[in-house]
């Protein structure tokens, strides 16, 4: 019996990506049932009333996975993020972002095979602005025990589970000594409790981000809050080739929702040449994520071959147009369905 999956094309190039990625997940034998719902700009011009509607929400929560191309968010003014809202209204509290080096990824590095786990609801991301008078405005950080220590006890199990070895947190609580001091503290305390098989060390984020780019092999899990987490992502794939092959994830107790983790990308929306391996790549998160959540083994196959697949078609040269290569959208997705 086919799997439900809520598929989220999002804006700009979102719906080619996700047209892509969809083709190589059917062509895997994923057996997956999609269904399509809106978010973002996109949901407006299919005739919502709300960037993210409540029938999208509905379905991810009946469902209990979604598949998620990328959302316009305006920087300064206007809406605030559809990402952040999502993840807040479904308490996907957990953001995991693998980040490995791929041959035939033209990169400055080799050799990397990190993940960032990040904490997903709160912190600064918690979005308690004020403007106090003209000219001055303040940004509250929230920061609590209960989501510092599921964050912790995330990343720690993810660890153990997978065969990694050490978790980083990386935090600034030389200065933010409630927030921050809260954090390690509590990642400190369920190590302790639970996870002592785990190597462990804490590192102050900017002396860590110099770190990561003098050699990121000496990091494996990175554990952090939202806004270290979030620039961190961004930091990592940038080792590896960017945002364009690197899948992202967001878990919670009742659900996750897969995405690519670029932007839009506006400007070349509709011209068939964006990049849709990241978001490949996350449809391969999720079928993994399925096979362990449902018990079934099938999805777990699935997602391996189509990993073999885009290893072999970069290695091998059929690369799209931002990696220095000629493949369209849809070339590379059939150069994929090849090579299943």
């Amino acid at each position: 019996m086919p799997t439900d999956v809520v598929l989220i094309p999002g804006d700009g190039i979102g719906p080619e990506v996700a047209d892509a990625a969809r083709r190589v997940l059917d062509a895997a034998g994923a057996d997956l049932r999609w269904t399509v719902s809106h978010a973002g700009e996109a949901a407006i011009k299919a005739g919502e009333k709300q960037l993210l509607p409540q029938s999208t929400l509905d379905l991810i929560g009946e469902y209990g996975v979604a598949l998620k191309g990328p959302c316009t968010t305006p920087v300064g003014t206007g809406f605030r993020s559809v990402n952040v809202l999502l993840r807040k209204t479904l308490d996907l509290y957990a953001a995991v972002r693998p980040i490995r080096s791929m041959e035939g990824v033209k990169s400055r590095y080799t050799g990397v095979d990190v993940v960032i786990v990040r904490e997903n609801t709160e912190g600064l991301y918690a979005g308690i602005e004020n403007e106090i008078t003209k000219g001055v405005a303040t940004s509250l950080k929230v920061a609590t025990e209960g989501a510092s220590r599921r964050i912790a006890d995330y990343a720690f199990r993810y660890a153990r589970e997978r065969g990694r070895k050490k978790v980083s947190v990386f935090h600034k609580a030389n200065i933010m000594k409630l927030t921050d001091g809260m954090f390690i503290r509590c990642a400190r305390e369920v190590h302790e409790a639970r996870y002592s098989d785990i190597v462990y060390e804490e590192v102050i984020v900017d002396a860590a981000c110099m770190k990561l780019v003098q050699d990121p092999t000496k990091f494996d899990v990175i554990l952090a809050e939202n806004l270290y987490g979030d620039i961190l992502s961004d930091l990592c794939a940038g080792l590896v080739g960017g945002l364009g092959v690197t899948p992202g994830a967001n878990i919670g107790e009742k659900g996750a929702v897969f995405e690519a983790v670029h932007g839009s990308a506006p400007d070349i929306a509709g011209k068939g040449i964006a990049n849709p391996l990241a978001l490949v790549m996350s449809g391969v998160m999720m079928l993994n994520w399925l096979s362990a959540t449902r018990h079934a083994p099938h999805f777990r196959d699935a997602a391996s071959r189509i990993r073999a697949a885009y290893d072999r078609a970069l290695a091998e040269g059929a690369v799209t147009r931002d990696l220095g290569g000629q493949h369209g959208t849809m070339e590379f997705a059939d150069e994929l369905v090849k090579r299943l």
